[in-house]
This record gives C-alpha cells, structure tokens and sequence, in this order.
C-alpha cells in the first residue's frame, strides 16, 4: 500500500492480523508500520553501499508526527548516497561507552598500574566527586569541550582542586582517542586555560618551632593524641619527610645503627634517607616501646598503622597557636631552616629527595640569607678598617 503520509491518513490506517506497512509516495523507502496492537512507527528502508538491507526505526507515530519523520529519513539518505550507514551509527551510538564506564577503564587500567595509591586514592575521589556527577551519564564521544570547560568553571573557588581535575580528564580523554572511543585529536579537556594556583609556603619560626615543640612533649599533648600521633609529627619535623611516607614507614626500613631510613617507593622512587641525632632519639623510643612489629606510626589495630593524622595534628597545633599550620608545612620549615643554616640547593635536594632541581629553587632566596650575612658582616668589617685608617692618617 502506498499514500502520501499524512498526520490523518496515518490515523486512519486500521490494525490487522499481522503488520500493516504504508509507504510514504513522497518518499522512496520511507513507511509507517502499524502492529496488531495499533502501534505505529515510522521507519525507513534503504541498502547499503555493500548491498546489505536495512530498516530502521525512525520514531513512534504521536511522540513524532510524519512531517518531522520525513525529514529524519531525507536526512539519513543523504547519508546513505555518501556510502555511510545510518543504521550502523545509531546501533554504535546505543552501545558506545560512557563517560562513568571510560573512569572505571581508566582507574583499572590506568591509574592501578601506573600510579601510587595515594593518586588513586585522589583519582578516585575526583571522580566520585566531580566527574560523575556531572557528566557520567554522557557518551564518552559526545563529550565536548563546553563541558570540559564548565565542570572546571564549576570548581573556580578552588584552583588546585579545579586543575586538578583537569589534568586528569585530559589524561582520561586522551586514552580514549588511544583506544578508539573518540577520533583522534578531539580531547575535549585540550585549550582550556588553566586557573592561577597560588603557591603557599608557610614556615615555622624559630620561636614557633619551640613552642610546637614544647606542646608536644606535655602532658596536655598527651590528652588531646596518641604517643603514635605525636611522634609521628615529631618524625615530620625532624626528617622533612612527607605525610604518607611517615605514616607507612615499616620497621623493616629503619636501621637505626646506620642511622638511615631506606625507602623503597616514594614519590620520586626508592630513596635513602639519612637520620639526625634526634630523629633516631624519637624512633628508638617507638623500637624500645613494642607497639608493633610491622608500622613504625601503629594505628588501633595491630599490624596496621596510623591511617589519619590531621584531626590530633588540629588538636595540637591549636594549643601551640599554631591554627594557620598545615602538616605540609613541616616539610617547609625543615627546609627553610636547612637554607638558612647556609646549606647549598643541592643538599637540601638530597635532604627532601627532590629528583629535579626546580622543586627546590623555591627556597633559593631563603639560602641567600646567611650569604647577605656574610657580606654585611665582611662589609662593616671594611668600614670599621676605613674608619680606623682615617683615625690613625689624622
């Protein structure tokens, strides 16, 4: 049967004991199915440049009147008459991946075998937080850069926490082109300006480092942490080492008679760390205590270690007036002191395990201190020398 396809004629077409196909006289290939039950869809018939039959759904009769049906299947001749295959795309398109199933690729594929469990860790916790709930549910294909670009807008307040999750979606989409999700050179977290971090860098004091210090030999500190807490901080002092390398750090890496810490994986790879006086003072006390064989910071249950320091770090640093400190900036004033000892980049490299020298040009000017010392003090030795020669020439 053929008729002009029509909003009333489609109406009018009565169901029978099978399938009743109507096809549009407008248009070659395009008809309206209509089942036993009267449902009515159109669709289109068309072969592909392989020969190969095809006939599928455009839309429900209702929901889509003929008018725009027409239109969808002018459309996918056109495309039919360029060799491409409407039908293929739209099933392509039903089963291409997500942008949740694209995270869940990259976590076990990606991060698992390439990263720290602290970066996966935050990997994750990006996307829990920011990717899926954003754009999880979106075709990994059909993800655009305006969207790339909004989620990052979205966390403005916070820079790092914001570029942060750029890069990682930058890296997520540019293993998608890699493995045949999206066409190459379409990484929708490309050209997307990266918002300004401003870099905090808060030192101790003297005076501030012996007020911390103090605090955490009292007996207040004793009520507010546990021995473990507190000598872990202690350890983050005295070592200029950081958080997680602290708090995992196993017996079996210590060797107190060689005074050395060595480390098997770091940030920067295995790494040998050298000990002070004191550092080896806090940690024989930990060896001669017997808390745990295994975790030098023993947590609650044995054999595991301490897993969270910052709310005891909260409590100690509030009674050393100290509310402005983060744990990182230990690390800092460890350095910070090293430069202002007059020890050279290079040391202070060794000293923190930096791998590139950059990382520790930041405490650059604080090295130049003992040097403008040295040079007022050469400098009022001259003066005093010049004074005495107009004395005596008098």
């Amino acid at each position: 049967m053929k008729a002009k396809l029509t909003v009333r004629g489609v109406e009018a077409i009565k169901p029978g004991a099978a399938d009743v196909i109507v096809w549009d006289s407008e248009l070659a290939g395009f008809g309206c199915k209509v089942t036993p039950k009267g449902k009515r869809t159109y669709f289109l018939y068309y072969r592909t440049k392989e020969g190969q039959q095809r006939r599928p759904t455009i839309g429900v009769h209702g929901p889509m009147r003929p008018e725009a049906a027409r239109e969808i299947a002018r459309r996918w001749l056109a495309d039919v008459a360029q060799g491409k295959d409407p039908s293929q795309a739209r099933t392509q398109d039903r089963v291409a991946p997500t942008v949740r199933e694209l995270c869940a690729r990259y976590i076990a594929e990606h991060a698992e075998t390439r990263k720290k469990d602290s970066s996966i860790r935050n990997d994750r916790r990006l996307i829990d937080a920011h990717v899926l709930p954003a754009i999880g549910a979106k075709k990994v294909v059909s993800v655009t850069r305006a969207d790339i670009a909004a989620l990052h807008h979205a966390l403005r307040a916070t820079p790092y926490e914001a570029n942060r999750m750029l890069a990682m979606a930058s890296k997520m989409f540019s293993l998608a082109e890699r493995w045949g999700l999206r066409p190459d050179n379409s990484n929708p977290a490309k050209n997307i300006d990266r918002y300004r971090e401003e870099k905090r860098e808060r030192f101790l004091n003297s005076a501030e480092v012996a007020r911390l210090w103090q605090v955490l030999n009292s007996d207040a500190a004793t009520s507010k942490a546990s021995p473990a807490a507190i000598a872990a901080i202690k350890l983050l002092m005295l070592t200029g080492r950081r958080l997680n390398e602290v708090l995992g750090l196993k017996w079996a890496w210590v060797d107190l008679d060689a005074k050395v810490l060595r480390l098997p994986d770091t940030k920067n790879g295995a790494l040998l760390v050298s000990l002070g006086d004191a550092a080896v003072a806090v940690l024989a006390e930990l060896k001669a205590s017997g808390r745990d064989d295994t975790y030098v910071i023993a947590g609650q249950r044995k054999g595991a270690p301490l897993v969270n320091l910052q709310k005891p770090w909260r409590a100690l640093r509030a009674l050393a007036g100290l509310d402005d400190v983060r744990i990182h900036d230990l690390r800092h004033t460890f350095a910070s002191i090293g430069a202002g000892m007059g020890m050279s980049l290079h040391m202070l490299g060794r000293l923190l395990g930096h791998t590139q020298a950059a990382t520790t040009s930041r405490y650059a000017h604080l090295a130049q201190d003992p040097v403008r010392s040295a040079a007022d003090a050469i400098g009022a030795e001259l003066m005093r020398l010049t004074e005495a020669s107009d004395q005596i020439a008098v």
